[in-house]
């Protein structure tokens, strides 16, 4: 029995070692304008972010929990929004009933690139491209570092291992093999930015990362905001308490 007790030990003791290797090595760290309580979108670099989506990631990864309307909170303005949501079309029905498309209304979501799962994985070899709209949520505690991470962790292999036909090796992939079915997507001027942004690696990358980010937390600067007006009321709830306990201890001391 004490020999069960003290192996058991030795593996809870060797577990964080093994799970420091299956995740690979330590995120790249941005100082993103969203962190802390305080912390807010920057405006321009959503719109960057939204470019990237459009030009690099929407002929493959969905974005269903994102409407053209919502897009009113990276600054577009309802025309803006109008114009983009009519470069989509979308399947309907017409009053014949026989199969037609129609122009994408601002209330509209982001179209699915796919028709089915099935059409999706046929069409990038067995793989199944994730949805977009919680990904810094979903893949990592360290969602928007693991993202920003991952689009610039691909890498030759290390000597010796055998990379399977139609992955390729990203040291940031935290699956335990490193072997990711998305081939490199980010490269220098991938895209041509409309506000004149150099579009270096690093900068896509935090752009489409950011942007992704708020697609997951549309509401964080609100909730940013609300904790700061609680956290503000309980500063003085806490004063006054503090002064109406003096007041009447204050009283009680003159008996």
């Amino acid at each position: 029995m004490k020999k069960i007790i003290l192996a058991a030990a030795a593996v809870l003791a060797l577990s964080p070692a093994v799970r420091a290797a299956e995740v690979g090595p330590e995120l790249m760290q941005v100082p993103w304008s969203f962190d802390g309580a305080f912390g807010k979108f920057d405006r321009l670099q959503l719109q960057r972010g939204l470019q990237v989506y459009r030009e690099v990631c929407a002929s493959c990864h969905s974005l269903n929990y994102v409407a053209f309307r919502n897009l009113s909170d990276l600054g577009y303005s309802e025309g803006q929004i109008k114009a983009i949501a009519n470069e989509y079309e979308y399947p309907e029905i017409d009053d014949e009933g026989s199969d037609t498309t129609r122009k994408g209304k601002p209330s509209d979501y982001f179209p699915n690139p796919y028709p089915n799962e099935k059409f999706a994985r046929a069409s990038n070899n067995g793989a199944l491209p994730p949805d977009l709209s919680l990904v810094t949520k979903s893949r990592h505690r360290d969602g928007p570092n693991y993202i920003y991470s991952l689009l610039l962790g691909y890498e030759d292999p290390p000597a010796g291992m055998e990379v399977l036909e139609g992955m390729s090796y990203n040291k940031f992939f935290s699956s335990g093999s490193f072997q990711i079915a998305m081939v490199k997507q980010i490269e220098p001027d991938k895209v041509t930015y409309a506000d004149g942004t150099a579009a270096t690696q690093e900068q896509i990358a935090q752009d489409i990362t950011a942007f992704l980010h708020w697609a997951a937390e549309p509401k964080l600067e609100a909730r940013h905001g609300a904790g700061l007006r609680v956290m503000l009321y309980t500063l003085i709830f806490t004063v006054l308490a503090y002064l109406l306990k003096k007041r009447i201890w204050a009283r009680l001391d003159q008996k």
